[in-house]
């Protein structure tokens, strides 16, 4: 990669403004060697990986008792066991702060932001935990949310962890045959529901849908609205505002947890089965999300955090966390386009925003759309953009330092569901280089495997992880034996985590995204990363978006792309022509593909991201095992018996 491609590097003062900065004082006394630069501290960090995390949990101030022992079993990642001595509670690091400072913003597209204190939080958090244990949840229990981005919803997740309890959730813009896969394998015991939502100024009555849920999994015995819409629920539904008012103590009884204990349910996409039910632990969470919020993206006491997400999407969780570091969590519930383009970027202003994170196709978009925030707002207190979702391409990273900021921190990041945060993320002491993530994660062993699995660098391969870390799932919810989590990530090699992305490390320890694995297209045997065809076909005036995967055909396979086109435009062979000859100047012949098909929209997940597998599989005849598991099931219907793909 070409030093020419570095688009920002942070000013000598910022960096020794940072929590990092500090981090990296402290480990050299402790450690007795200097370590002033983020790649010794890195290699320090996986090769002595029990002092660092061991470190860790004193420099962010855990609450509780971290016990003796570091790490049990290290050496097999699959089955190691980190703190199994300690005892914490989840809720209490996050309620850790009693000030009468702004903990959450919380606005649903056009209505008033709501905003809630520290100690408002905490008296709700109490009055909720109360009525929790009064309808008779316990330790291990689990309770469900079927809810969108809103302050109710952190406050029921941690009233449920204050107990020790299981949350888990789920956005209400999903099917009742979605929520169902999910909560009717975890088997809450409550249900937080809500009455509807709103979006692009439409609002969504989703009391059926609650009421269908509750009925249909027989496990929930008590049913909450909260109501966003204004309806009343109807018995035996339960006003979300009782159970907040509910009388108590006003001190939080919070309940001891193992480090291993499990604290969230996540829940894969689905569009190759049943939806996987990936358990997270208590400290695991905690602590990753301590490092990756300090450390990695430098959020301080009083700094304000915003991440477009949804309650379905692990970004939620990450969010949620920032307030165990005494910051602030800006939650958006609605249309990121409603009433126009620019209408985060004015409640990021309002807000005073430090850290604005987002989806690579956010970026994309505004890009397509021309939409300059620079030019409508400040944002001087913002030091960080987070993107992550699907891949970022470099002319993404262009338009971040042109059209939003010029002296940013842009931290494009990946990692996923699978360990509730990033194995590559930011870094505010290092610069950003055009289309690159800037790190591997602190004490995240991650390498790069070449098809003999051997490690490699500069070359494209398979992302692994060769250490144990504490974010690992503890387990997925029913799976006994363990042979799916084996199956997920120990199958490919022998006491190796396999995430199942293609991407390559560069000399200078960043890494670039080329796609997922099982996406991957292998032409004449050669292996190309979709990301490296969405990136210069979107960037086309003509093309929305775009989706490619390799049809089995004569014995080979053979490159069909799908694209989305602007309105009114219709796919000439002019245009296909213009699609191929970009294809081929900017990336080789390889990557041209042999069919060009316009379609009108583009099958996702509930989290946006786009589904080849789903695609192939419509193309190939063969059935998608779970249509539930998409946005817009519809969509798959155009890429069915398509006459130009039988010759």
């Amino acid at each position: 990669m070409s030093s020419s491609n570095l688009l920002w590097t942070p000013a000598e003062e910022r960096i020794k403004q940072t929590l990092l900065w500090s981090f990296m004082a402290e480990v050299s006394r402790r450690a007795g060697r200097t370590i002033s630069d983020y790649e010794t501290l890195y290699r320090w960090s996986v090769t002595e990986k029990e002092a660092f995390w061991s470190l860790l949990w004193d420099f962010c101030g855990v609450i509780g008792v971290k016990g003796a022992r570091v790490l049990d079993n290290g050496g097999d990642i699959e089955h190691a066991r980190w703190f199994p001595e300690a005892a914490l509670n989840f809720a209490e690091n996050l309620l850790c702060s009693r000030e009468d400072g702004p903990a959450i913003f919380s606005k649903v597209e056009n209505s008033v932001v709501r905003e809630l204190s520290f100690n408002q939080l905490y008296s709700q958090v109490a009055g909720t935990a109360a009525w929790l244990r009064q309808v008779g949840v316990q330790k291990g229990d689990r309770v469900a949310g079927f809810v969108p981005n809103i302050a109710e919803t952190i406050i029921a997740m941690l009233a449920t962890t204050s107990i020790g309890a299981v949350w888990t959730s789920t956005s209400p813009d999903f099917g009742t045959e979605s929520v169902l896969e999910r909560f009717g394998q975890t088997a809450p015991k409550v249900l937080f529901g809500v009455d509807g939502y709103l979006y692009s100024g439409k609002q969504i009555d989703t009391r059926h849908k609650v009421a269908e849920i509750a009925r249909t999994v027989p496990s929930i015995e008590e049913t909450v609205i909260i109501s966003l819409l204004g309806s009343e629920g109807s018995a035996p539904t339960i006003p979300y505002t009782e159970v907040a008012a509910t009388a108590n103590s006003g001190v939080i009884d919070f309940e001891p947890c193992g480090f291993n204990d499990p604290l969230y349910i996540l829940y894969s996409s689905g569009t190759t089965g049943k939806p996987k039910c990936i358990t997270h632990k208590v400290g695991g969470t905690l602590l990753q999300h301590l490092k990756e919020h300090q450390l990695q993206s430098d959020i301080r006491p009083g700094d304000r955090v915003f991440y477009f997400t949804t309650c379905g999407w692990m970004m939620w969780n990450w969010l949620a966390s920032v307030l165990a570091s005494r910051a602030t969590a800006v939650l958006y519930d609605g249309s990121p386009f409603y009433p126009d383009p620019l209408v985060l970027w004015d409640y990021a202003e309002e807000k005073q925003v430090s850290l604005f994170g987002t989806s690579a196709k956010y970026l994309d978009t505004l890009k397509k759309s021309g939409v300059a925030p620079v030019e409508e707002f400040s944002l001087a207190p913002l030091r960080t953009v987070c993107s992550t979702g699907s891949v970022l391409s470099p002319e993404s990273f262009d338009y971040v330092y042109q059209s939003i900021k010029a002296d940013v921190c842009l931290s494009s990041i990946s990692g996923g569901t699978d360990i509730v945060s990033c194995f590559a993320l930011g870094c505010p002491i290092l610069p950003v280089y055009r289309g690159e993530i800037q790190c591997r994660g602190l004490g995240m062993a991650v390498e790069v495997f070449d098809p003999s699995g051997r490690p490699v660098i500069g070359e494209k391969g398979e992302l692994v992880c060769t250490a144990t870390f504490p974010s690992q799932p503890a387990f997925f919810w029913g799976d006994e034996s363990g042979e799916k989590y084996h199956e997920a990530y120990f199958a490919t090699y022998e006491n190796v985590w396999h995430h199942g992305d293609y991407v390559a490390l560069t000399e200078r320890g960043s890494m670039v995204i080329y796609g997922r694995s099982d996406a991957t297209l292998n032409p004449a045997g050669v292996r190309i990363g979709t990301a490296e065809i969405y990136r210069y076909v979107e960037q086309l005036d003509e093309v929305v978006e775009s989706i490619i995967i390799g049809q089995q055909w004569q014995q080979d396979t053979r490159l069909v792309l799908f694209v989305v086109l602007r309105p009114s435009l219709t796919l000439t062979e002019e245009l296909a022509q213009k699609i191929r000859q970009t294809l081929r100047e900017k990336c080789s012949p390889r990557h041209v593909p042999q069919k060009i098909l316009a379609v009108k929209e583009i099958p996702r997940t509930k989290s946006g991201k786009i589904v080849e597998l789903a695609v192939r599989e419509v193309v190939h005849g063969q059935p998608v095992k779970n249509l539930s598991a998409l946005a817009n099931p519809e969509a798959l219907a155009s890429f069915a018996d398509i006459p130009e793909l039988q010759t």
